[in-house]
């Protein structure tokens, strides 16, 4: 298997959402990772590339390759440089977002572990997304709810 560079221009998609511009490159994906995620995120300047959140099941690490991204997590904000490397832990303690407050791209590898069923937390939106394995390995299901809906457990069981 050919290695990926993380220097390279090479990308898998693209997001133009302004407030969200960013590259990605699924380097994981790329090289066949069974256990890790690995995705590549160039930020334009003035963006972000997701909303403030944690997770349940899944642990991340980013680690700077070029620029200077603030980091939002529930201490407050700080500036990164290339180099650093911060790990967020599951719950809501290790919430975080990425912010590039610059006037140059900024690269941040996000490594993560692997989950078959995943819940993520959005505060600032009010949001909650469970995501799972899609079945005989096709595309992930993936559920996104706003504000706090509920149904009882026997709810249209009858």
């Amino acid at each position: 298997m050919e290695p990926v560079n993380l220097h390279g221009d090479e990308w898998d998609r693209t997001n133009d959402r302004e407030g969200w511009r960013s590259r990605q490159l699924s380097v994981a994906q790329r090289l066949g990772a069974e256990k890790l995620g690995a995705t590549l995120y160039e930020l334009a300047p003035g963006q972000r590339n997701f909303p403030y959140h944690w997770h349940n099941a899944l642990e991340e690490m980013g680690i700077v390759l070029h620029g200077e991204p603030t980091l939002r997590e529930p201490s407050g904000e700080r500036r990164l440089v290339p180099g650093d490397v911060v790990v967020f832990r599951c719950g809501e303690d290790g919430a975080h977002q990425l912010r590039n407050d610059t006037d140059e791209p900024v690269r941040v590898l996000m490594v993560s572990s692997k989950a078959d069923i995943e819940a993520v937390v959005y505060p600032d939106s009010d949001k909650i997304g469970v995501m799972a394995r899609g079945i005989g390995g096709g595309d992930p299901v993936r559920i996104l709810v706003q504000g706090t809906p509920s149904v009882g457990y026997y709810d249209g069981e009858e």
